[in-house]
């Protein structure tokens, strides 16, 4: 399935365009990979990108962790075979990117609050930037999945067996977290007015194959048109 090089979804324009690699920066058990820009501009946090790993049929999906003035970076885990290869790119290397794509967070919030877990945090530094440092609280599983807290400074950060949604005030905040699904499960049911950016696989990334379709509240949604960023009705 090969994407067309520029498209328009619900108004909002995506491109495919080949970047080359500035850098791959490890953080812990995460690599940092930062491309050069092009012409595809970064969107809103919560978007995501089909990354196109070297010699895997399928992209892969990953949210913007970082943009500066002339890159977009992406906080990878290597957990198989197309996102350990992303992690091999070196600079000088060069891959196709379709983006941005889907639907990210309502900036328009009072009092917002990041919550995320584990490689939840990937859209986490850029978000925060869109909203001016908000307070953040961030889980991982150990001290050294930690290590990728600094990129959202001042963050209230947890290791297991601690949970995130033990820090959740009492008070209400418009929550709005990334991470795995017991994770987002559990914010949901704490509070009500939360945004949450789910996770499917995805083969195409704009629609077409239905590769992403999941049930919420009873409904069947594609988290690439529809999402990835949904906002709760609990």
């Amino acid at each position: 399935m090969t994407p067309p090089d520029a498209l328009s979804l619900g108004g909002r324009e995506a491109r495919r365009e080949r970047l080359g690699v500035v850098a791959a920066e490890t953080i812990g058990p995460y690599t940092l990979l930062r491309l050069a820009r092009g012409a595809i501009e970064p969107g809103t946090p919560g978007q995501f990108f089909m990354l196109e790993a070297p010699g895997r049929v399928l992209p892969r999906p990953m949210s913007l962790c970082q943009a500066p003035s002339d890159e977009l970076a992406f906080l990878l885990d290597p957990i198989g075979p197309g996102t350990r290869a992303l992690c091999e790119l070196r600079a000088g290397h060069a891959i196709d990117v379709l983006g941005p794509l889907g639907n990210g967070f309502d900036l328009d919030v009072e009092r917002p609050l990041l919550v995320a877990g584990g490689i939840g945090i990937a859209p986490m530094p850029y978000l925060a930037q869109a909203l001016g440092g908000p307070p953040a609280i961030l889980g991982f599983r150990s001290d050294r999945h930690a290590e990728a807290a600094r990129l959202v400074p001042g963050a209230t950060v947890v290791v297991e067996p601690r949970l995130v949604t033990e820090l959740l005030p009492d008070d209400p905040h418009d929550v709005l977290a990334c991470g795995p699904e017991p994770m987002l499960e559990a914010v949901r049911t704490l509070v009500p007015r939360s945004q949450l950016a789910w996770e499917a696989p995805m083969a195409c990334g704009y629609g077409a194959c239905y590769g992403c379709v999941v049930e919420r509240d009873g409904h069947y949604v594609r988290l690439c048109i529809d999402g990835p960023v949904l906002r709760d009705a609990a």
